[in-house]
């Protein structure tokens, strides 16, 4: 059996979503047939391309009448577009920097209604940031393009979605299947030569769909419809996000006009049984959590005895197959965080499946992808690592984890300081008391650049009602920690959580704005609360004093529900202006601004204390973390005792100096030559890349013994603070 794995349009540009690489490393590991290929970023460059830009103008000359002025506008540029067009792209694939200083003259790219209001692309770029000026104005330019795409050719389009209105919270069928039976259009033709194209290569016998998302549904299902009408005896499997939170409970056949199978949770045991299966190799009781069509009406087999394939055999991506180079680069705004998402190409990895947590009242937690929490040593995540760079030749690591453990982020890292792997990741985490400063700081060293994770309310009584385990001073104090290590931080923000007033929508920004002030979060996105079928919110309304009002169970999809909260106020007044200032936070600009600023109507002064977040910051300065059982780390170069003997009023003075490194500047710290001899050893003792584990305890215990003082006389010695100041972490 031929087996071959499809993302369809649209999901990334920037970068493979990770999917089907990591069912194709799993499937190859038993030795089937696999190949894989990104219909997604195909198409893309197929119609950001001279031939299909030159159709697209066309087809806007055909309805100029009905053309927005912006639309108009394009169209007497039409030949400076054609001319740009695939120096742009080739630009934003990194294949040729020297194009950004064409790019960034004034002449060179169209500039439509996307350019009218830039920021000062001086203070976010000087006069060296050439590159990524012109990969910030060259995405403007491509956004144009797509609104024009969007008026002439279809609405549903967009560069990491596809039709996403028709699937979001489909309960019926039926307006997906009218968009199906719509005429083709120019994305439609391309999408089907690309699908055409991996026939041909591949020769498939099954082809299999990640569906992670609402907005990949269309593409999928135009996709399985053209080859089922290619070639009938394919078998077509869908998988994924989307079909395990929204699929759960269909009914409608329709769909399975299509295709052949839908899998939920897990892939790779689901999708390894359907292989199985339609080859012979098992019995239809053997499938894992699938539903197929049998004698006209849609059956569903659990399979309770197929146990979950264990993180251990999973949990890595295969990129082969993959054209790395195809992706784009853009800058959607100039902010060092927020640029992450869709610049550069990082490789997809988990730290661990599932979420060490479980307990937030808004998330699906009854989910196998929340639920089902399980993670490996750090040596097999650093082997695999350093497996997918041999591979792709690429060091950038975006770990896509629900909620990376801390306990598990510290063992990553010095495994990977242990081997003197040089790698730069990011990960999604929780912001709580666990994250100390000394451990950010070993995150830093081993190359950890950022973290996202959500803060949602920024109220403390809404943070208890939704069961984050987190405090407001908490959560503010680990923000501070990551800060002060250097990394970057972007925080998911949420309002119109059930009883949230008006006070505390006005309080919660309020609180986003003094963490802009003071530097702790570098962006952030807000959206409204979603009330989800599998959260425990709506497994026990009452207890949140909401009801659901609907809608009614359909035959198709069923995830997001309509709740009734009489006891909050109108949130959806509220979104434009949150989401204004948000925006504005993340240029630095209108920070000082009153919050009735961003409204259009007037709001209630907020009761947060202005400098709020300020004095939580301060008392963090006084908290120590140096309890016996931690571990000793020392991440500066090795030391040396540089003795210093004077004869000072006729008496012998013992102190000496220790010298060392660290990246930036030489640090000479005076104290007892007979204590410093002492230290130099232990120090020794507790680089990265030793096995032996230093606790605190023995080091109190060693210098107890030796010196016969208690250790809190060292413990408050300017020695002893300047080294924690200076590479010396307790971890």
């Amino acid at each position: 059996m031929r087996i071959l794995l499809l993302t369809p349009p649209f999901t990334q540009i920037n970068t493979p979503y990770p999917a089907t690489a990591f069912l194709k490393q799993f499937l190859t590991s038993r030795e089937y047939v696999v190949n894989q290929a990104d219909l997604g970023i195909k198409i893309l460059l197929s119609l950001f391309s001279k031939n299909s830009l030159q159709t697209v103008f066309n087809l806007a000359q055909e309805k100029r009448k009905n053309l927005t002025n912006s639309s108009i506008r394009m169209l007497h540029c039409k030949n400076q577009y054609l001319r740009t067009i695939e120096t742009v792209i080739s630009f934003l694939q990194t294949k040729e920097s020297s194009l950004a200083y064409l790019i960034c003259q004034n002449l060179f790219l169209p500039q439509g209604h996307g350019f009218n209001t830039l920021p000062d692309l001086d203070q976010h770029f000087g006069d060296l940031g050439v590159v990524d000026k012109a990969r910030y104005l060259s995405t403007l330019y491509l956004e144009e393009i797509s609104d024009l795409i969007k008026e002439v050719v279809s609405p549903h389009f967009g560069f990491s979605r596809y039709g996403e209105r028709l699937a979001v919270a489909a309960t019926s069928y039926d307006p997906i299947e009218t968009s199906l039976n719509q005429p083709n259009t120019i994305i439609d033709d391309l999408l089907e030569l690309e699908v055409a194209r991996a026939l041909s290569s591949h020769s498939p016998d099954i082809v299999g769909f990640t569906v992670p998302f609402p907005g990949c549904l269309i593409g999928t299902l135009k996709a399985s419809r053209f080859i089922k009408h290619q070639n009938p005896d394919i078998k077509i499997i869908l998988g994924g996000g989307y079909v395990s939170t929204e699929l759960r409970e269909i009914s409608d056949r329709r769909i399975f006009n299509d295709i052949d199978y839908l899998c939920l949770d897990q892939g790779e045991i689901a999708i390894k049984r359907v292989i199985d299966y339609i080859s012979g190799n098992c019995q239809k009781t053997d499938l894992k959590k699938t539903f197929l069509m049998e004698n006209q009406s849609i059956i569903y087999i659990q399979g309770e005895q197929t146990k979950d394939i264990p993180f251990t055999e999973t949990g890595y991506p295969d990129y082969s197959d993959l054209n790395l180079n195809d992706y784009l680069s853009i800058i959607e705004i100039p902010n060092a965080m927020h640029r992450l998402w869709n610049d550069g190409r990082w490789n997809k990895m988990q730290i661990a499946t599932g979420c060490y947590w479980q307990k937030c009242a808004f998330c699906d937690v009854s989910l196998d992808y929340i639920k089902n929490y399980s993670t490996v040593s750090a040596k097999i995540l650093v082997d695999r690592i350093e497996r997918i760079i041999k591979q792709t030749g690429q060091t950038g690591f975006h770990f896509v984890d629900e909620a990376a453990p801390p306990n598990k982020l510290k063992e990553l890292a010095l495994e990977l300081l242990k081997r003197n792997l040089v790698i730069s990741w990011w990960s999604n985490i929780r912001f709580e008391k666990a994250f100390s400063a000394d451990l950010c700081k070993l995150l830093s060293a081993s190359g950890c650049i950022a973290v996202s994770g959500g803060l949602e309310t920024v109220t403390d009584r809404l943070l208890k009602l939704m069961n984050k385990g987190v405090n407001l001073q908490q959560a503010i104090q680990s923000l501070h920690n990551f800060r002060q290590a250097g990394i970057l931080v972007h925080t998911y923000l949420m309002y119109g959580f059930p009883t949230q007033t008006e006070q505390e929508t006005i309080d919660s920004l309020e609180m986003v704005r003094q963490l802009f002030c003071n530097d702790l979060i570098q962006s952030c996105y807000w959206h409204r609360f979603t009330l989800t079928a599998h959260s425990k919110i709506s497994a026990d309304p009452k207890q949140y004093k909401i009801s659901i009002a609907g809608p009614d169970r359909g035959s198709f999809a069923w995830n997001d529900l309509i709740h009734h909260d009489p006891t909050g106020c109108d949130h959806d007044h509220f979104e434009p202006g949150l989401k204004k200032a948000v925006y504005n936070f993340m240029l630095e600009l209108g920070l000082e601004e009153d919050l009735n600023f961003w409204f259009e109507f007037d709001v209630p002064s907020s009761i947060i204390s202005p400098d709020y977040v300020q004095m939580c910051v301060d008392e963090q300065q006084s908290i120590h973390n140096e309890k016996p059982g931690k571990q000793l780390l020392w991440l500066n170069q090795e030391p040396v005792v540089i003795k210093n003997r004077k004869q000072k009023k006729q008496k012998n003075s013992n102190s000496a100096t220790l010298r060392f490194y660290t990246a930036d500047s030489i640090v000479g710290l005076k104290s007892d030559e007979r204590v410093l001899e002492w230290l130099v050893p232990i120090i020794c003792r507790i680089f990265p890349e030793s096995d032996d584990i230093f606790t605190v305890e023995r080091l109190i215990e060693d210098y107890e013994a030796t010196f016969e003082k208690p250790f809190t006389k060292f413990q408050s010695s300017h020695l002893w603070q300047e080294l924690r100041e200076n590479g010396l972490l307790i971890i």
